[in-house]
């Protein structure tokens, strides 16, 4: 399959938020980093790349442990080779631990799933 004669990318927007405080707003910060994010896969139309319409949020929970449902579904899903590319808003966003931030750049290169940072 491809778009504009490109293969197509499939791209998957990862969110988080620490704490759980404004998540009840009818648009929050996660929307806020999906919508970003979302807008930033649609600039890239010309390269393939399509959003999935699967969402990996995390409301109210740390940044410093990968012990994250949002975060566990999103490797799940490249390891079941439904994602070819990962966009997150910022990269505290991804993980807030040096370590956890290197065994996750390692597992993605090892997947070849790349990974892109808006900010």
């Amino acid at each position: 399959m491809s778009v504009l004669g490109k293969p197509v990318v499939r791209a998957a927007v990862y969110t988080r938020k620490s704490s759980d405080e404004g998540l009840d707003q009818e648009f929050n910060s996660l929307d806020a980093q999906y919508e970003a994010c979302s807008a930033y896969i649609a600039s890239q139309r010309h390269e393939g790349w399509k959003l999935i319409k699967k969402r990996y949020d995390d409301g109210g929970i740390s940044g410093g442990t990968l012990e994250r449902p949002g975060l566990k579904a999103l490797l799940t899903d490249v390891e079941s080779g439904l994602i070819d590319m990962i966009v997150v808003y910022k990269i505290d966003r991804l993980t807030r631990s040096l370590s956890d931030f290197a065994k996750l750049i390692d597992w993605t290169c090892r997947a070849l799933v790349p990974l892109r940072v808006l900010t």
